[in-house]
């Protein structure tokens, strides 16, 4: 009986430490950190000829490329994410970046480039193609851009710094791994040694997960580390020593008051002294002289010496106007050429000089979306030119719309000297409805959107000396709609001779005219006195550089008087 009392409790106490064994086994296991090692190669897949890309703390979808050993990124990651200004010609596959006072072309697979003309030539190839995609050598972005990039092998990969903000960082206390996951069981990627700084992942929403953080090295490699064994966490400011190019630009140090000259032919060029004699306070003329005339960038003229040497006599600067509203010309065409884009510039700046103009004004009107990038690329190349002349260049464009956008008015109120906003057309000949040509909400509402992009001592406010005449008839149960553009001595004749009886409208900041003939319905909101002298309240009250109306011999002479008051 005693016997089989201790071999019971020696089998009991070797199923208990058999327990114990085994329970030891797994709790050393489960405590015992894994050894396991993973090549970074395996861990970051990479096709060849591929190098993964690591933006501060995120690793992009798209790696650039090594060729002959030099590190390559597409040029569409380029323009997005680290300088704009880059240009692609598609067609004549040639790149361009323009800086205040340069303007650098590259041709692809060449390691040579022109800066004004003048050649240079670099180590490497500066742009590559591999079909519809295109890359550029990294070193020559760096020259020009606000970011920075470190190149690392095994596997080829480089970390950029772009945004220059605050980010958070630990220091390595004890050395420990950096691991795939959360987990002292996951592979190791890397051994940390005291005094590693490691950059927070997703510092703002990842915060700590089972004793882990996730952090990214200093050479790009993202993984998790215990928290035990770092410092506690601080932010520093990433700092940029780049210098970036400063674009002057040549203004005046009055208020501008502009007027555009309606030019059709060249015998319309005398005409200008008799509408002229009634202005009072003019600065600046601008007559519709230029326009493009083919799509390979040339231009039509009807400019005139004597004109330009009269009115500087009177102390009135001339800023000649470029159009694009010829037929037969597709302006894409002409702008996403480099060779046409060049020769409207130099035919431009051609002009200029041998009219001994002050200033040049672009109005390109009715571009297309696609247009937008190929017209805001002239307008870069233009400055260049413009800048080292000494000639001002000023743009015309519509009020701020959604679907004006790629006129991208911030990079105009960048590299221009003055972005006119055409403060009219509010109702047009096209409109489904009669209405304002420029109301005074209008007016303001332009304004006030314009400077969220363009500095106001840049903005010069266009305003209309026309209305317009609508004319409505019904026909069927619908309404048929048609208008006219009329002068205001045209209002005035219009009112006078069917006894229409002016009502202001406190809404529109305009006199509402309305009447019957023959059947129709006529309105109008007329621009006079009144209704100009509220626009230029509000001209005035936004501080801009000055204000612009279409066209001379549309006003009536008493208009300058109004004007003189606001603008002197």
């Amino acid at each position: 009986m005693e016997k089989r009392t201790k071999l019971a409790a020696a089998g009991t106490i070797l199923i208990l430490l058999v327990i114990a064994i085994a329970a030891a086994a797994i709790l050393i296991k489960k405590y015992t950190p894994s050894k396991e090692e993973i090549p970074l190669e395996e861990y970051y897949e990479a096709a060849e000829g591929d190098i993964l890309i690591f933006l501060h703390d995120q690793q992009c979808e798209e790696p650039a490329k090594k060729f002959d050993g030099k590190v390559y990124l597409r040029y569409d990651m380029v323009t997005e994410l680290f300088n704009h200004r880059f240009y692609w010609d598609a067609n004549e596959n040639i790149l361009t970046y323009t800086t205040p006072t340069e303007i650098i072309r590259v041709e692809v697979g060449k390691a040579e480039y022109t800066v004004n003309m003048n050649k240079k030539s670099c180590e490497y190839q500066i742009v590559k193609t591999q079909g519809d995609t295109v890359y550029l050598a990294a070193d020559f972005v760096t020259q020009y851009s606000d970011m920075d990039y470190q190149y690392y092998e095994n596997p080829d990969r480089i970390t950029v710094q772009y945004l220059w903000e605050d980010y958070l960082y630990s220091d390595v206390k004890k050395e420990t791994m950096l691991r795939t996951g959360p987990s002292i069981k996951n592979p190791i990627l890397q051994t940390l040694t005291p005094g590693d700084k490691l950059l927070y992942v997703d510092a703002a929403t990842e915060r700590e997960q089972d004793g882990f953080v996730k952090v990214m090295t200093a050479d790009g490699i993202i993984g998790y580390v215990q928290t035990k064994h770092i410092s506690e966490s601080y932010y520093e400011t990433l700092k940029s020593d780049y210098e970036a190019p400063e674009y002057t630009s040549i203004t005046r140090d009055y208020t501008i008051n502009l007027v555009w000259h309606q030019v059709t032919n060249q015998e319309a060029n005398s005409n200008v002294w008799s509408l002229f004699e009634n202005t009072k306070g003019v600065t600046t003329i601008s007559p519709t002289w230029f326009r493009i005339a083919s799509e390979d960038g040339i231009l039509s003229s009807y400019a005139s010496e004597e004109y330009v040497t009269k009115m500087k006599e009177k102390g009135i600067e001339v800023w000649a106007l470029v159009d694009n509203f010829h037929p037969d010309v597709d302006t894409y065409e002409v702008l996403s050429h480099t060779s046409s884009r060049e020769r409207l510039v130099n035919e431009i700046m051609a002009a200029a000089i041998k009219y001994s103009l002050n200033g040049i004004n672009i109005d390109f009107e009715s571009l297309t979306v696609e247009t937008g990038p190929h017209y805001i690329q002239f307008l870069r190349e233009l400055s260049v030119k413009c800048r080292t002349n000494g000639i001002v260049l000023s743009v015309d464009n519509y009020v701020p719309t959604s679907y004006t956008a790629f006129y991208d008015r911030k990079e105009q109120g960048e590299i221009v000297d003055y972005v006119v906003v055409m403060g009219y057309d509010e109702h047009h000949s096209k409109s489904e409805n009669a209405g304002s040509v420029s109301s005074i909400t209008y007016i303001e509402d332009a304004l006030a959107n314009t400077a969220k992009e363009v500095p106001a001592e840049k903005i010069i406010m266009a305003i209309p000396f026309y209305t317009r005449l609508w004319r409505e008839t019904a026909i069927d149960g619908s309404t048929s709609l048609s208008s006219e553009a009329l002068s205001m001595a045209g209002a005035e004749s219009v009112i006078s001779k069917y006894g229409a009886e002016p009502v202001w409208d406190s809404k529109t900041g305009q006199y509402y005219i309305e009447y019957e003939k023959d059947g129709a319905v006529y309105k109008m909101w007329q621009e006079e006195e009144r209704s100009i002298e509220e626009k230029l309240k509000a001209i005035q009250s936004a501080q801009v550089a000055g204000v612009a109306a279409w066209r001379l011999g549309f006003e009536t002479p008493e208009i300058w008087n109004v004007i003189l008051k606001y603008v002197n």
